[in-house]
This record gives structure tokens, sequence and C-alpha cells, in this order.
């Protein structure tokens, strides 16, 4: 009740007290991520809760927390504050409480070790009951405030997740065409012709030509036009394209073609040439006499 004093409160029915703040840690350890931002809000309440009933029996001195309400109407009215200039008084008096409570979060830690064994066993007398129980919910005040401080930054974050969702939800707008196209193949013939037109550009490269754009017969004719390519052997019957090759490569294949016809024909002084160099060779290393280091 409001109007009872912590005196009157029985020393067995002290932790009762503490119902709030243990809902609120079992809160912040459910998993469901999808109800994150629920279980964060609820497990608030609770640890809100109990410090408000703490401060209603005047135990420990400390700041109550804003409810979540009083804080969006905090920001709301004059404008946010801006981020660059941050209140130093607050932060600096903020440190300061934060070290407070850690200093008092270890004593009360060290008394509550030291009492915990006597109480446990039953041999504690009331006072002493009395006194273990208040040092619970003391130390609880300060986990509670802690707590309560990380609930409020891992909702921001929450917060501004959301709502860049939100954002993207909204400014997503499929094209009209796209959405009243009907699912059958007619509808798809448009997709299927934009694939084929700029899949050569990905596969073959992107910029220059990669596919060819002329048949052999085309290209020969060509040159022969721009005089690159002569007209010997070019379309006659069992005539190999010497005119694709190099001049050098041309002309060693030429000479090649003649020396066949000269030997078919039985010219002795092909045929004599022929056999002189064949002997040459055998008793002359490939190489041999090139002073200039040529070949």
């Amino acid at each position: 009740s409001g109007n009872e004093e912590l005196e009157e409160i029985a020393s067995a029915d002290l932790k009762f007290m503490l119902l709030p703040a243990l809902l609120g840690a079992l809160t912040l350890k459910q998993v469901d991520l999808s109800r994150r931002r629920e279980h964060l809000e609820s497990a608030r309440e609770h640890f809100l809760r109990f410090l408000k009933l703490c401060r209603n029996y005047g135990l420990g001195s400390f700041q109550l927390p804003p409810s979540t309400s009083s804080k969006e109407e905090a920001r709301s009215p004059s404008g946010p504050r801006d981020p660059a200039q941050p209140n130093l008084v607050a932060m600096a008096m903020n440190r300061t409480a934060k070290i407070e409570r850690y200093k008092q979060k270890k004593e009360l830690e060290n008394k509550l070790a030291s009492m915990s064994s006597t109480v446990e066993s039953g041999t504690a007398d009331e006072e002493q009951i009395r006194e273990f129980y208040i040092l619970q919910i003391q130390k609880w005040i300060g986990t509670s405030l802690e707590e309560i401080e990380s609930i409020d930054q891992e909702l921001v974050i929450l917060r501004s997740r959301d709502a860049a969702r939100q954002v993207r939800e909204l400014s997503w707008d499929p094209a009209p065409d796209v959405l009243a196209q009907p699912p059958g193949r007619a509808g798809l013939e448009g997709h299927v012709l934009a694939l084929q037109d700029s899949a050569p550009p990905r596969v073959f490269g992107a910029g220059y030509p990669g596919l060819p754009t002329m048949t052999v017969d085309d290209w020969y004719e060509q040159r022969q036009k721009q005089g690159i390519v002569s007209q010997q052997g070019f379309g006659e019957p069992g005539s190999p394209p010497c005119s694709s090759l190099p001049v050098g490569a041309r002309d060693e294949e030429l000479q090649k073609q003649q020396q066949e016809t000269e030997e078919e024909e039985d010219d002795e002084e092909a045929l004599r040439k022929a056999r002189d160099w064949d002997d040459w060779k055998d008793t002359h290393p490939r190489g041999y006499g090139n002073r200039h280091n040529m070949g």
C-alpha cells in the first residue's frame, strides 16, 4: 500500500518487493528476436515499477528515470538538441552517478556474501533477516538503473531500424507495366530479347567487338579490293590460300610448290640441286656460317 511505511512491512515479506525486478530480469532473457522490442519495453516497465516502489518506501537515494511517454514528449515540443553540442554537465553527473553506484554495488555484494550463509542456514534472527533483504533490494536498485539505461540505448537502435525499413517499403514503387504484364509466355518475350541483346557484351567483353562480322570469302574480297592480297592461287582448285600468310611465309610456300613441281617433271637440274642441298645439310649443322647471329 502507498500509505504504509517501510517499518510496517514484516521482515519475511520484504523479499516480495523484489518481484518486479525479477520479472524484468526474466523478460530480458527471452530469445525471440522478432519480439525483442516488445520484451525490452515490458522489462523496462517492470524495472521502473520496482524503482517507484522503492522510492515510495524511501529505499535508496536515486533519480527516477523518465517513462517512455515522458521521454517522447520531452523530445517533440521544442525540437531535438544539436548532437554536436552535448550537455557536458549532464554527462559529468551521469558519470559520477555510475561510479557511485559501482562502489555501492561492491560494498553490498561483500555484505551479502558474509550474511548469506547465516540466513540460508536458518540461524539468523529477525534483524539480520531484515537487513539482508534490504541489502538485496538496494542491490537490485542499482541493477535496475543499469538495465534501464541499456534498454533505452537498444530501443533507440531498434526504432531507427524499424523506421528505415518502413521508408524502404514505402519508397519501393514497381513499374506499372511489370505489374500489368500477364504471366503467360507472351509477357516474357520482351525480357528474353533484352537478355539476348545484353548477353554478348557481358560474355565477349564490353566496348569492343568480340564476334565475327564477316566470312572468310568476304575477308578475301575486301583485301583484294584494297590491293593487299594478290589473286594468285585464290579461287583455283587445289591451290592453298597462300595470300593469307605473311610475306616471308608466302614466298617460302611458293618456293616449295615450285620445287615440288620441278621434281615431279623430272628436271635433272632441280634434282641435282636438291641432292646437293641434302648432302650439304648432312655435313653442316644448322646455323653453320651464321656470323651475324641471324635465323
